[in-house]
């Protein structure tokens, strides 16, 4: 088979392979699409903590089952499955209060173990989840990114007296302002980012208002506006936002933290208790994937606005430099195999 491989750091090559055999409860996939996300971008450039070299990445990726282990149903062959990448050891104290993304022997699926680019992968069949057929290919590569806002919105229970402020109109912040407005109503949805074209993507997934930070001070803008951000979500992650965002929110605001920046802030304690904030954070999800299937469903979400570029997967570099250097106009980036 054919593996899209990072070597080490900055080698980034496509790998003749030999097709894996599932083992004991498990399933292999023929992967038919895979989607890259930053953490892809970050493990080719060396700046993912959790990766060991070499790895195949992907952890964003649909396909159907062509081959099952002992002890799987061989009627799931064929079908077709999106795969979720959090792989867990369903016995620690995580996994036994349902959080297996935190999971003490946790393994991502494209980061400690090989992932989705390649035409075949591996995973527990319990990760494979059944798509239906009404939910097109391109969609289902993307249920896993809406997962993560999914995890992530379980925590801060938005509702429709809220005003919401989401810093970073990435593939992440996006994803979470389709969430706020497709699926909980928040009746105000206001996206922040320096980059003008991200700014009207966030508009076409159901931002209200934009706001670009480049040149003002956002709390003195929201300020003027009058506006007290009720739930925050922080999908920027840069040590900066966290400090702003308690100085702006509201008494009894949530704010969610996405990302893995190792860079300190301060923070103040009695800005927190003063306002009685609730700050959660999100990594992955936690079993997130019949949620989104059941929002695509219902057209509550629309992945489809998120998608701007498909390449083969022996385009590879390319697609990935377009996903790192073109912020203006590329968001989720697919490749098909």
């Amino acid at each position: 088979m054919q593996s899209i491989t990072v070597r080490t750091p900055n080698d980034l090559a496509i790998e003749e392979r030999e097709d894996p055999h599932p083992k004991a409860g498990e399933v292999r996939i023929r992967v038919a699409s895979a989607a890259i996300c930053g953490s892809d971008l970050h493990i080719w450039r060396g700046h993912n903590p959790f990766a060991k070299y070499p790895r195949v990445i992907g952890h964003e990726f649909f396909g159907h089952i062509d081959a099952v282990g002992d002890g799987v149903d061989t009627k799931l062959l064929g079908t077709r499955v999106a795969g979720d990448p959090v792989v867990s050891c369903g016995r620690c104290y995580p996994c036994s209060v349902g959080r297996p993304n935190v999971c003490e022997e946790l393994q991502v699926i494209g980061v400690h173990r090989d992932g989705g680019f390649s035409e075949y992968v591996t995973l527990p069949a319990k990760n494979a989840h059944i798509v239906p057929d009404t939910i097109s290919d391109d969609e289902a590569t993307m249920i896993e990114p809406f997962t993560i806002a999914a995890n992530l919105c379980s925590q801060l229970t938005p509702g429709k007296l809220d005003t919401a402020l989401v810093y970073g109109a990435g593939p992440m912040g996006l994803t979470c302002i389709q969430a706020l407005r497709g699926v909980y109503g928040v009746k105000e949805v206001i996206a922040v980012d320096r980059i003008d074209e991200r700014l009207q993507m966030a508009k076409i997934c159901g931002a209200g208002r934009v706001i670009n930070n480049a040149g003002l001070d956002l709390v003195e803008e929201l300020t003027v506006l009058g506006i007290l951000p009720t739930v925050i979500i922080d999908a920027a992650c840069h040590p900066s936002i966290l400090p702003e965002a308690i100085r702006l929110a509201s008494p009894a605001a949530r704010i969610g933290i996405m990302g893995f920046s190792s860079e300190p802030c301060i923070i103040s304690q009695q800005g927190i208790t003063s306002k009685e904030l609730t700050i959660y954070s999100s990594r992955l999800n936690s079993n997130r994937f019949s949620q989104v299937i059941s929002w695509m469903l219902a057209g509550l979400i629309q992945p489809k606005k998120l998608i701007t570029h498909h390449f083969n997967y022996v385009q590879i570099i390319e697609a990935m430099e377009t996903f790192e250097k073109d912020q203006q106009h590329c968001c989720k980036v697919l490749l098909k195999f």
